[in-house]
């Protein structure tokens, strides 16, 4: 197995330089947001919903082809080669013995 990174709990020089550098004193707040809002224009794809858009229509295709296949799986491990009895056939069958209800009655009453 990684081992995994120790955790540093002193500054990251590197990253406090960029800082920095990006909010320096000149620069009022304003000025940087709206630096990354118009960055983030240029870089913007789409509206989120339109993003969603196309990985749903990737999504849904997995799904059910994923719901096909276990389907076809359950069926296929579910198909015994005898022939099963029905719910109806068991329960409209004659008890195995003649006095099996009678004890199973007793035996619930008793509890």
């Amino acid at each position: 197995m990684k081992e995994p990174l120790p955790f540093d709990h002193r500054p990251d020089g590197a990253l406090g330089d960029a800082l920095r550098w990006a909010l320096d004193p000149e620069d009022d707040g304003l000025a940087f947001v709206a630096r990354v809002r118009a960055r983030a224009e240029r870089l913007r794809v789409g509206s989120w919903d339109a993003v969603l858009a196309r990985w749903a229509r990737a999504g849904v295709a997995a799904a059910a082809l994923v719901a096909l296949a276990a389907g076809y799986l359950v069926g296929r491990a579910g198909a015994a080669p005898s022939v099963r009895p029905s719910v109806t056939d068991v329960l409209m069958a004659p008890p195995a013995h003649p006095r099996e209800v009678e004890v199973v009655l007793a035996s619930v009453i008793d509890n």
